[in-house]
């Protein structure tokens, strides 16, 4: 048998988005990023809007996500990412227009751009990855870091009364009544993977059909800022990490 008998479209098991640029990537053994790109570029694809989507490309681990996805990329200054996207969504209507960020650039300098950008109703969505740690300067602590969650900044374990509680951002979107979607997810599993893919999907149509901001938090990993490995970081995760920021939807109008 040829290989050309070999590779059928029935045959394939695992198939490479063709928006996803034959490049290596940079991030970390077990980093949830790379398989977050593989979703969002799989779902433009099957919306039929390679030509009409922009990126909003952040501060952070996910600084290069122009490289790996071929759509139209904007970078933003730190945290600015909502405020950028606001502006190509309302000169481009007919566009989609999301954000990727992580939790450094979404909840602490963008928490401002975030709140507002969502709380006016922009029709973009924002797909933030919470691995609760700043991965690409040295594991600090960040604004979703755990209580007793040790990081660089916090040897001893995140306090309460020294460095305040880790921020719901999700949750207070969710409040907020710009929001149409508002939702929690992972990529730590098959089945997770699927309802990731779901929820970005949703969050999309909804930002073309102008029912308002929809935000997709992504709970994820980050073994070199916990010093695991990607199998235990994975299970950290759904110990300590689910239990805190639990998975589902939280608002869908």
């Amino acid at each position: 048998m040829t290989r050309e008998e070999i590779i059928q479209p029935e045959n394939l098991v695992y198939r490479k988005p063709t928006l996803m640029n034959d490049v290596g990537m940079h991030y970390c053994p077990g980093c949830s990023h790379g398989v977050v790109h593989k979703l969002i570029a799989e779902v433009i694809e099957e919306m039929d809007m390679t030509e009409r989507t922009i990126g909003i490309s952040p501060v952070g681990c996910a600084v290069f996500a122009y490289r790996y996805i071929d759509i139209d990329w904007q970078e933003a200054a730190h945290g600015r990412a909502p405020a950028l996207a606001t502006a190509c969504k309302r000169l481009w209507p007919d566009r989609l227009v999301f954000t990727y960020q992580g939790d450094g650039d979404l909840a602490c300098i963008g928490t401002c751009e975030t709140i507002h950008a969502l709380n006016r109703g922009e029709n973009i969505t924002i797909i933030f990855i919470n691995n609760a740690i700043y991965g690409m300067t040295g594991g600090q602590m960040a604004p979703t870091t755990l209580m007793g969650m040790k990081t660089a900044t916090c040897p001893y374990g995140r306090d309460a009364h020294l460095h305040g509680y880790p921020l719901h951002i999700t949750d207070i979107a969710a409040t907020l009544e710009g929001t149409a979607y508002v939702t929690r997810q992972s990529v730590h599993n098959v089945a997770a993977i699927r309802k990731a893919k779901k929820a970005i999907r949703h969050a999309f149509e909804n930002s073309m059909q102008g029912r308002g901001s929809n935000l997709v938090e992504i709970v994820s990993t980050c073994s070199s800022g916990w010093k695991l490995s990607p199998e235990k970081a994975n299970a950290w995760m759904e110990e300590h990490m689910f239990p805190y920021y639990p998975t589902g939807d939280l608002k869908d109008v």
